[in-house]
């Protein structure tokens, strides 16, 4: 592996708050991982869940689950998180293969395995900014395996509301290169000007050929869906109130921010694949999933029409 060695073992960077939601897409991605009609694939997933003590005894299978598929958080909500795997790797490989990145960027990494699990181009690079404990936490688990990552792997254990673009640069990273970025299940968390600093720093670190995707929220009032069968799953069977975790402020609308810079842009719903793929979730009454809009951006080169 790419990664020195750390002093503790970074549990305490998992085991609560927005760290703890990284435990839970593992669990949904063991749980993909297995089925018969698998979108995505995450051999390591289990592995994660497995080792914290918060999620130990988490279904990493669905015939773990009592009542299923019928079961909103590992039915329902779990399918979901696959689907947005599945959408998500094919977008990256995407950019690298056929646009031309060599340079990812994975803001706000959490438990992603992309390094070590899809197949990248020769030359690639993943950088992964996360806090420290829970890159310590990913390392204790993954130096445990018998696996290196498939690209160079560089680690940046850093808050993004801290200078994360100073240690990008500082770690490797090159502007003047073309490169993919992917803010996954992380923008539901930062407040507005957060988000929009976030945003504004990817444009200004982004040459011409760079991609970006990310994960939105478009409801006025997240409170709508608090009896959501999705949250209230979530809530008593492991603990996690995410609506407690989610800013309440007035989202920006960075998909319009990014055209307004020249990008251009594309917002789907989790819905469109669903129907692409013939399985996933879909819609259906107080849907906590409703307004949620995956938005893909690209950066035209020098010369090149929108």
């Amino acid at each position: 592996m790419t990664d020195t060695a750390h002093h503790n073992t970074g549990v305490e960077g998992v085991e609560g708050g927005v760290g703890l939601t990284a435990l839970m897409v593992a669990a949904a991605r063991a749980i993909e991982t297995h089925r018969h009609d698998s979108l995505a694939q995450d051999v390591y997933a289990e592995h994660f869940v497995h080792a914290a003590p918060a999620s130990a005894d988490w279904p990493v299978r669905i015939h773990e689950v009592a009542d299923g598929d019928a079961n909103p958080l590992w039915g329902r909500f779990a399918r979901y998180f696959g689907l947005r795997t599945r959408v998500l790797d094919d977008f990256l490989l995407q950019s690298v293969r056929a646009g031309g990145a060599r340079q990812v960027v994975l803001l706000g990494a959490g438990l992603d395995s992309r390094a070590f699990r899809l197949d990248w181009p020769p030359g690639c690079v993943i950088f992964e900014i996360d806090r420290e404990g829970v890159l310590e936490f990913k390392h204790k688990v993954l130096g445990g395996l018998p696996t290196t990552p498939k690209a160079a792997r560089v680690p940046i254990p850093l808050d993004l509301r801290a200078d994360w673009a100073a240690a990008l640069t500082d770690a490797g990273f090159d502007a003047a290169a073309p490169t993919a970025w992917l803010a996954e299940g992380l923008l539901f968390y930062l407040p507005n000007t957060s988000e929009t600093n976030l945003i504004h720093t990817v444009d200004r670190l982004s040459a011409g050929g760079s991609t970006l995707a990310f994960e939105v929220k478009l409801d006025k009032d997240l409170l709508a869906y608090r009896d959501s069968p999705l949250y209230t799953a979530t809530k008593h069977q492991i603990g996690i109130d995410l609506l407690d975790l989610f800013s309440r402020e007035p989202r920006p609308d960075s998909a319009g921010d990014l055209a307004g810079k020249g990008w251009t842009t594309t917002v789907r719903t989790p819905f469109d694949y669903t129907r692409r793929h013939g399985r996933g979730p879909r819609p259906e009454h107080n849907d906590a999933l409703a307004g949620n809009r995956w938005v893909f951006a690209h950066k035209p080169r020098p010369g090149q029409l929108r």
